[in-house]
């Protein structure tokens, strides 16, 4: 997904680069959870792998699947406490209508984003504009509603589909 995403949704595009995508993925990771003094054990480090596979949302059950082909312990809590700590971090998110996770495109910042969601090839971007945040936030208080958790999802066609299917 990239680094410094500016408020610009990203697909992956051809010729995109995949497995550096998810070397910088855990470079990143890895240096965040050091600067943060937690630990990133070798199974979070998998499970975060693992999530990072694709641009497409994982489910926790998927990801498990995954890792009990390489390790014979491997069951839903060992999973679910690994996604929970990567969740913590800022380092994957929870697609809520899917119940799935997507690796994080910026995770430095604590921040609230908007999912594009491919409704034919099933990849996610993630897109962080403030604008959309504060127009939710200022149209919810204007009903004396405080919002204390927001998941903006939208589904619809990536550029790719959309040209192949034309």
């Amino acid at each position: 997904m990239g680094k410094g995403n500016d408020h610009k949704a990203r697909f992956a595009e051809d010729g995109h680069d995949h497995r550096r995508c998810i070397a910088e993925a855990l470079e990143t990771a890895d240096a965040l959870c050091a600067r943060r003094g937690v630990r990133l054990t070798k199974l979070r480090r998998r499970v975060l792998e693992l999530v990072w596979t694709s641009h497409a949302p994982i489910g926790a059950y998927d990801v498990l699947r995954r890792l009990s082909q390489e390790h014979d312990g491997a069951a839903p809590p060992t999973v679910y406490r690994a996604l929970d700590f990567l969740r913590e971090q800022g380092l994957v998110h929870r697609i809520e209508s899917l119940n799935a996770f997507v690796g994080c495109a910026d995770p430095a910042e604590a921040h609230t984003s908007q999912f594009l969601i491919c409704q034919d090839c099933g990849a996610a971007a993630e897109l962080q504009d403030p604008a959309i945040n504060r127009a939710l936030a200022r149209s919810a208080g204007s009903l004396g509603f405080l919002v204390k958790d927001k998941t903006v999802e939208l589904r619809g066609l990536c550029a790719h589909c959309r040209e192949s299917g034309a």
